[in-house]
């Protein structure tokens, strides 16, 4: 008997990804977005070496022919997504950066489409256009047309930009099937994430973390970096790419709850109804179609 469902997967990595939204929007005014990016990886990697340096040594004449996949990985889902949110923090708010992120589901299927040659079923798709028009009613307060007539600025740019190669770094997860594990894996990424980040960071203007900044950066090395990824990680291998980068879409309306609670912001009625529709949207693209075998084991 299955003691949870793997859904919980996605909601659990989207919920916390809500929360750090918030927080990277905190942190705008507190550290360089370099300086808390480095961070936020090197204190997830300290986290998780006594845990999974030795299986990695163990297993280290293994990972040569894979080095190059982990580190595409790593450059896709821990720099470029991340890094690119913390600087897009200063340019626009959080829930823009909630509402392009919920995006990735989108561009999932069109990358997928593109390059893999996936096509998405009609449901799934039905599901999607449901879920991403209640994005743009919450972001366009209502008023969908409105989108037209305004532009993009360019924190709005760099949030695309990082929801594209996430997008494109759930199928590679995916596609590739690196055979070590959820946890090794996310622990080789991380890695090369901070090698990565190294010349990013010696870049930035300070790498001082005042006393009020601790918090978020902690928040961010250890909850928002180690949880989600495995979440997500899990998620796709359960339900695939696509299936799960549908709850992306639920990213917006988890950030305006936590604003809400957080930051006591009203709640308007153009909150409910893109809210409902991204929930309905999700809902849908999820439920399995009958088959008529079922259907008539059913009666």
């Amino acid at each position: 008997m299955r003691v949870f469902s793997p859904l919980l997967f996605p909601l659990m990595a989207v919920l916390i990804w809500a929360t750090n939204t918030v927080v990277s929007k905190a942190a705008a005014s507190v550290i360089d977005p370099a300086a808390i990016s480095f961070y936020r990886w090197l204190i997830a990697a300290l986290a998780l070496t006594p845990f999974c340096l030795p299986q990695l040594w163990r297993r280290r004449h293994e990972i040569r022919p894979w080095f190059g996949k982990l580190l595409v990985l790593a450059a896709l889902g821990m720099v470029l997504f991340q890094c690119l949110a913390y600087y897009a923090a200063h340019s626009t708010s959080a829930t823009n950066m909630g509402v392009i992120g919920s995006l990735i589901p989108m561009l999932t299927l069109l990358l997928g489409a593109m390059f893999f040659s996936q096509h998405p079923g009609k449901q799934a798709l039905a599901g999607m256009l449901i879920s991403l028009f209640g994005v743009f009613w919450l972001l366009s307060k209502g008023q969908p047309l409105a989108l037209l007539h305004d532009g993009i600025n360019p924190g709005d740019g760099m949030m695309l930009l990082g929801s594209v190669s996430y997008a494109l770094y759930g199928l590679l997860v995916r596609r590739w099937h690196l055979p070590f594990g959820p946890w090794l894996n996310l622990y080789m990424q991380i890695l090369l994430a901070v090698l990565l980040l190294i010349p990013v960071a010696l870049c930035a203007d300070s790498l001082a973390v005042p006393a009020e900044g601790w918090g978020l950066v902690l928040f961010a090395g250890l909850i928002s970096s180690l949880i989600p990824p495995y979440c997500w990680m899990r998620a796709i291998v359960c339900l695939g790419a696509a299936r799960t980068s549908v709850f992306m879409n639920l990213l917006p309306l988890c950030t305006a709850l936590i604003a809400v609670i957080s930051l006591g912001e009203p709640i308007h009625g153009y909150h409910l109804l893109g809210g409902g529709l991204i929930l309905g949207g999700v809902m849908a693209s999820q439920l399995k179609r009958r088959t008529p075998l079922a259907e008539s084991n059913a009666t």
